[in-house]
């Protein structure tokens, strides 16, 4: 699958395929898979806390000002995400820089943490599955 996202007003490819979670084992000696379930669960927990944020604002009667939010997601959460997020625009656009800081350079400081939606749907897209398992098949 190839995207091209948009940062800070600068289009860029990522592309994602078969060939992600070898390039990501090989570079960085991780599992993708495992360690983007870890940052699926910390989204869901940052999700889970905003929405509570708002309630209890609602609650009060007091207005939910998103940009006092804090994200609490883990630094080594962050890191992994962009871990993957180098290596899709790498696959997507082979000129990129080898190295990971240099890559990171060309954005501004959190420009690069805006794209994780897409990313991670992107990520979903590509490795949703498609078969029904045995038991769930009545067998």
């Amino acid at each position: 699958m190839r995207k091209t996202i948009t940062i800070n007003g600068t289009e860029y490819k990522f592309k994602s395929s078969a060939a992600i979670p070898r390039i990501y084992r090989l570079k960085f000696g991780r599992d993708i898979f495992v360690d983007m379930q870890k940052i699926e669960k910390q989204i869901k927990i940052q999700e889970k806390l905003k929405d509570e944020m708002q309630k209890k604002c609602e609650k009060e009667g007091t207005e939910f000002d998103e940009s006092k939010f804090e994200s609490g997601i883990p630094i080594e959460s962050l890191e992994m995400f962009e871990n993957i997020a180098f290596l899709m625009h790498k696959h997507g656009d082979p000129d990129q820089p080898d190295d990971i800081n240099e890559w990171l350079d060309q954005f501004e400081t959190f420009d690069i943490y805006e794209i994780m939606p897409e990313i991670m749907e992107m990520w979903k897209s590509e490795n949703k599955q498609m078969s029904v398992p045995k038991k769930k098949r009545g067998k």
